[in-house]
Parts: C-alpha cells; structure tokens; sequence
C-alpha cells in the first residue's frame, strides 16, 4: 500500500502526459469538438442516406435478387453520368464558405443561383439520355432478365437529376454558412419520403399496385423532388433576401458561373469518372459470372455503411477550410483537418473490425427469399470480399478528409488528375486483364484495394506540401487586405 501511495503522483503525471495532447486536439478552434459539432448533423444526413440506400437494397431484395443487382447497376450508372453534374454545382458550397469567411453575404446568393442555373440546364440535358437506355445496357452484357430491369430503372431515374442537382445547389447556401441542421433536416424528410413510398410502390401495399424496380425508382424521384422544394422555399425565405441576396441576386452572371465551371467542374470531372471507374469495375465483375456480380453488389453495399457517414466529415472539412481561408487562417484550416482526420480513422477503424471480425452480422438483412444453399455460398464470397474493405476503408479516411481540404481551398485540378489517371491504371485496366485471362474475382478485389491506398497517399503528400493554402476561389475584393471579418460571420439564427 506504502508503495502504490508513493507512485500515485507519478501515475497522475504519466496520465496528465497522455490526456493532455488529445485535450489539445479536442479543444479549441479546429479542434475535434468543433469539426464534430458541425460534422455531426451531416454525419446523421448521410447516414440517413445510407440507411435509404440499405433499405432500398433489402427491400428489393426481398422482392428479386435479380432487382435489387439490376437496380444497383442502373442507378450507378446513372450516378456516373450525373456525377459532373453533380460535383459542380456541389462546389456551390466552396464559394459560400469562402465569401462567408470573406463576410461578403452579399456575393453568397448570386453564387447560389450559377447553381441553380447549371442545376436546371444539366437537369434537362439528362433526360435526353433516356432514349439511349436499351442500346446502353445491351452493350454492357448482362443477362437478358438483368437488362431488362436495368433499363426500366434507368429509364424513371433519370426524371430525378433535375430535381437532385437543384437539392444540392440550394443545399450549399445552408453547408456553406455551417447551417447543417437545416440540410439535416430536409434530408431526412425526403429520406422518410423515399422509405414509405418504397414500402407501397415495390410490394404493392394499401391502395397501391406492385411495381417492382419500377416503384423503388419512381420512390427515388419523388424524394429528390420533395427535398428541392423545400430547399429552395427556404432559401428564398423573406429573412436571407437582404443580407444574402438570395432574390436580388437571381441573375446570370459571366464572371461567376465561369469561376464556378473554372473550380466546380474538375470536381465534377474528377466524381465523374471516379465513379465511371467504379462503374466499369462492376461491369466488368459481371462479366465473371452472377455470383461474384451479386457478391460485388451487396458487399459495395455493406460498404456504404463505412463510407457515406463519412461525407457528412468531409464536407464539414470543405466548408471549415473555406471560411478559414476566406478569413486569410492557414494554420487554423490545417488543424480542422487533422482534428476530421482523426475523428474519421477512429470510426474507420471500428467498422474494420466489425467487417473482419462479425462480418455475418452485416449479411443478414440480404437473405431475402433465395434459397438457403445459395445464398451460403454468395455469403462466403461477400465475407472474403468485406476482408478487402476493412483493410481499404482504413485509407480511405485520407482519401475523404484530404481531398475536401485540398477542395474548400480550389485545389480541385490536381484532384481530378490524380483520381482519374490512378483509378485507370491501377483499378479499371488490371481488372479488364484479370476477366480476360481468368485471375479471378479476389484479384480484381486486390486492384480496387491498391487503388485506394495509393490515392490516399497521394492526396496526404499534397496536403503536407501546403500549396493549397495560397489557393482561393473568390474574387480579390479591394478591401481584403485592410478589413478584418469577424472571427465567424454570423446571422440571425437558422430555422427551418
């Protein structure tokens, strides 16, 4: 007793040693209470997407295997193809945070509406491609009750770009302003839309007729159409029309469409085809046979539990680099995104271990109706397959919390360069070699895992390099170098 009194001091010190570095990294501003208090309402939207995209999934599931495979397969490719779309108007929130940051609310509407512009234009381009769905996926192969399906998915999906691209032009005015709880909010709506809807349209419940792939489809575009109105109702609400310039600021602008389309669009080239990538991955698993396409399907499912609640980190990242940046604070951008990194690889790190060491667990919701030997074997595939994503997901916490900090500061040519020229050399080609000469579906699996690894890398050895924090994607304003913005702009508080 004598002797563990005498060390009680040396203990204490030895853990005020330990405790306080992370009390460092906690406290303070671009500390990780920080990034999580503003994280943490996107973390709940894009977990309450993933659970919609899980849903889906089972739902369909539990109605056709052969659906819910073909609904996966259509709605990345549409994905891939909204994808630019998508990543530009996405950027929306950049020059938001920044001119934010800048305490210049006058210039945030008028960048909201480029958006709202391209969001509207890009909309009614995708439904020009609903023609070309049948010659599209003839070509890519699948058998013909996949195909079939396929098309009939893609064909109503493409009714909900418009709508999607305006949810996420408008939604920036809110990420952007670190009004996260609003967004929350709407998504979350639209999420409980798509679930109900889901629930009558595929099995045909209450007064409503069994429509199959074709229900959850028409599911998805209600939603993205209830959540773009009411976007765009309260952006235009009486309380941001003076401040922010939300109605007054309703015209087409030259200069900052052009510097939209200028930073935007390399994000949107670099989604684009990050998700072709992807795409071209799955079709050419598919071209293995149906089981390691089924395997494929389910275990990106599964995945989407590690990755998704992660955006909701990353854009909290952007948004926090902008304004830190608009406000001329390097060194406070570089310490919100060390405090994200380490908030995410701890999350990641738990999932890997529930993948590796319970990965049954995160099967059972797709037993659906197939009969118990084959499932056992897509079972086993899919538990190989969930060995790769725990170790990967581990890396891709570099690629999430990196690559948005290299974005909220404009650094979006160096991460499209990188991503698409990796994703080719290192994923999608080896893949194409190993269905043509038979390496299997694990070697495929071992590309896809390298791929990620090195990207992570790469976008880690960018942001050490620091570049990134001369970047800008606002305009100079002539008072900038004299004016000293508030330390976080605020308005009157947000309700939705």
């Amino acid at each position: 007793m004598f002797i563990y009194r005498c060390n009680l001091p040396a203990i204490y010190a030895t853990l005020q040693t330990m405790i306080t570095p992370l009390r460092h990294r906690w406290q303070g501003p671009g500390g990780a209470a920080e990034v999580l208090t503003l994280a943490f309402p996107l973390i709940l939207n894009s977990s309450a997407h993933t659970i919609q995209m899980f849903v889906d999934s089972v739902f369909l599931a539990r109605h056709s295997q052969a659906e819910m495979a073909a609904a996966v397969q259509a709605g990345l490719a549409m994905f891939a193809i909204c994808s630019f779309f998508l990543g530009t108007v996405q950027y929306v929130n950049t020059f938001v945070a920044q001119y934010t940051g800048a305490n210049r609310h006058q210039r945030v509407g008028p960048a909201v509406w480029q958006g709202i512009f391209f969001s509207l234009a890009s909309g009614l381009l995708i439904l020009g491609l609903i023609p070309t769905a049948e010659p599209f996926f003839r070509w890519v192969g699948h058998d013909p009750v996949h195909r079939q399906n396929e098309i009939i998915y893609f064909r109503i999906i493409c009714f909900s770009a418009a709508p999607m691209l305006l949810s996420s032009s408008v939604a920036g005015f809110f990420t952007g302003r670190s009004k996260m709880w609003i967004v929350m909010a709407v998504n979350c709506g639209g999420t409980i839309v798509n679930l109900v809807l889901d629930y009558c349209w595929i099995y045909g419940h209450w007064i409503f007729p069994e429509w199959g792939i074709a229900g959850a489809a028409w599911a998805t575009v209600a939603s993205h159409c209830f959540t773009a109105a009411v976007f765009f109702a309260l952006f235009l609400r009486a309380k941001y029309r003076r401040p922010f310039a939300t109605l007054s600021g309703r015209r087409l602008s030259g200069d900052l469409l052009g510097r939209l389309l200028r930073f935007g669009a390399p994000n949107g080239v670099q989604f684009m085809l990050d998700m072709l990538a992807f795409n071209l991955f799955l079709i050419l698993i598919g071209r293995m046979d149906k089981h390691a396409l089924e395997a494929t399907t389910i275990a990106f499912r599964i995945n989407l539990l590690a990755f998704l609640p992660m955006i909701g980190l990353g854009i909290a990242v952007t948004t926090l680099v902008g304004q830190a940046l608009g406000r001329n604070q390097p060194g406070l951008a570089q310490r919100t995104t060390w405090s994200a990194f380490c908030l995410t690889i701890s999350y990641m790190s738990l999932v890997a271990l529930g993948y590796w060491i319970v990965p049954d667990l995160f099967l059972l919701p797709f037993a659906g109706q197939n009969p118990p030997e084959d499932f056992t074997r897509l079972a086993g595939i899919v538990t190989n397959l969930l060995r790769f994503i725990g170790f990967y997901c581990l890396f891709d916490t570099g690629n999430i919390i990196f690559a948005a900090a290299l974005k909220g500061a404009g650094d979006t040519r160096f991460v499209m360069l990188v991503a698409v020229v990796l994703s080719w050399l290192i994923m999608v080609l080896p893949t194409f070699l190993a269905v043509r000469f038979g390496w299997g579906l694990y070697a495929a699996w071992s590309f896809a895992t390298v791929y990620v690894c090195v990207l992570s890398l790469v976008y880690l050895s960018r942001f050490l390099h620091g570049k990134w924090k001369s970047m800008r994607v606002i305009e100079i304003h002539p008072l900038a170098a004299t004016s000293t913005p508030p330390a976080m702009p605020t308005t009157e508080a947000d309700t939705p």
